[in-house]
């Protein structure tokens, strides 16, 4: 994993703890970019992005938003019952070249 976080959306974008990444950057409710301290040699890495579900969370779902996809950031979006939501705990990992 040459990229991880862990963050807090619903208080202040808080890192809890990372690995090569310079920043969270909030761009709308449930849209996030997580920039890279160390860029990635290519395009063709894989990222992903989770949430922790609570019990009343139903239909939650995270994605990658294709346009958001760059060697230096990529760019998360969380929903919930069909609606961009903020929520306690996004965690976000990018495979691919070594660090």
């Amino acid at each position: 994993c040459k990229h991880w976080v862990r963050f807090d959306p619903l208080n202040s974008n808080n890192l809890d703890d990372s690995f090569n990444n310079g920043s969270v950057t909030d761009g709308g409710t449930g849209i996030f970019t997580f920039t890279n301290t160390n860029n990635m040699a290519n395009a063709n890495h894989a990222p992903l992005m989770s949430s922790e579900i609570q019990s009343s969370y139903q239909d939650a779902a995270d994605a990658l938003l294709a346009s958001g996809l760059a060697t230096t950031s990529m760019k998360g979006y969380h929903v919930e019952n069909n609606s961009a939501t903020d929520n306690g705990v996004l965690t976000m990992a990018t495979f691919g070249d070594l660090a």
